[in-house]
């Protein structure tokens, strides 16, 4: 079995390190000097410094490298996904989508996207409770993999599943997508609640809510609500939402202090993907009659709103039920 890896950020490198552990590994990287840092130095300066690479992980910048691969993780920004999908073969192994988010314009999912492009080839969404360093690291983590025939998801967790990395297979390929492009939108707010000193009580008021934003959304697109509760849904936005190793959470630090979103967004070597996901999140709520107050907030944010004047409008809406 021959594994490639397109995208060699953080994610990409670390999933390509987890997939070293018994097999040779192609990580593809846009930039070259990723990838002679990875051949040479054995470790990606750039995206995930100090981070001892396996000698099984060989980078490369040419795609046409991975183009015997049985299984191929995409791990590029989700708006990205369609140009780099387009440069593939139209034929070849099945493809791990690990990038989470929404595509502009199009509102399509990123395995809608991917079965647009490569109707041939079998498409699984893979989502979950991942930050890039621990998974690096060789620490414990399980994560949804999603597929719409069961038999099919089993087989490809049984041939991706390491000592440190626990796939659960999964039919929900939409909720597995929507819990980890939501996430992303209320990580930022959450890291709004920190900048601003609001407190922990805050914090958590915030996650319940955000995760019940999350639900309508997710089945109005048609998720399953037991996977917006798992790995990829609720297990993924308490980790985003509780650490400053979160890209997104960081975004939503500077933004709570007042900083401007176009300065944030310009100083960042890496992409905080619920900052593009934001307003397509938007659009898709508001065509699918989906009240989604806190998202709409972090969309004002980044439009360059003052976060105490968010903040003060999300607190005083009326008084409504929970459910």
């Amino acid at each position: 079995m021959t594994i490639g890896v397109i995208g060699a950020g953080a994610w990409g490198t670390a999933i390509a390190q987890v997939m070293a552990q018994d097999r040779p590994v192609i990580l593809w990287a846009l930039e070259a000097e990723v990838v002679a840092s990875i051949n040479e130095a054995r470790e990606n300066t750039l995206y995930l410094p100090g981070a001892a690479l396996s000698e099984n992980v060989r980078a490369t910048g040419d795609l046409a490298d991975l183009a015997s691969a049985d299984i191929l993780f995409v791990v590029t920004p989700a708006q990205h996904l369609r140009a780099t999908l387009a440069k593939l073969p139209t034929s070849g192994g099945a493809l791990v989508l690990c990038a989470k988010g929404i595509e502009a314009g199009t509102l399509m999912l990123l395995h809608e996207v991917a079965a647009e492009i490569h109707p041939e080839r079998a498409v699984y969404v893979m989502s979950g409770p991942t930050f890039a360093r621990e998974v690096a690291d060789g620490l414990p983590t399980a994560v949804t993999l999603a597929h719409h025939d069961r038999a099919a998801a089993g087989a490809m967790a049984a041939r991706i599943a390491r000592p440190t990395l626990r796939p659960y297979p999964s039919t929900d390929v939409v909720g597995a997508e929507i819990g980890g492009a939501v996430k992303n939108v209320l990580a930022i707010a959450c890291g709004v609640v920190e900048g601003a000193g609001l407190g922990q009580n805050a914090r958590a008021a915030l996650i319940a809510r955000g995760f019940a934003e999350m639900t309508r959304f997710g089945l109005a697109r048609g998720a399953r609500a037991e996977t917006l509760a798992g790995l990829s849904g609720l297990g993924d936005l308490v980790l985003t939402c509780s650490s400053t190793a979160s890209r997104n959470f960081s975004l939503g630090v500077g933004l709570g202090r007042g900083e401007r979103a176009a300065d944030l967004l310009a100083d960042r070597r890496t992409v905080a993907e619920g900052a593009f996901t934001a307003p397509v999140l938007q659009e898709a709520a508001a065509r699918a009659g989906v009240d989604m107050p806190i998202a709409e907030a972090v969309c004002r944010l980044l439009a360059g709103d003052a976060a105490r004047a968010v903040i003060g409008d999300l607190l005083a809406r009326p008084i409504r039920g929970e459910d």
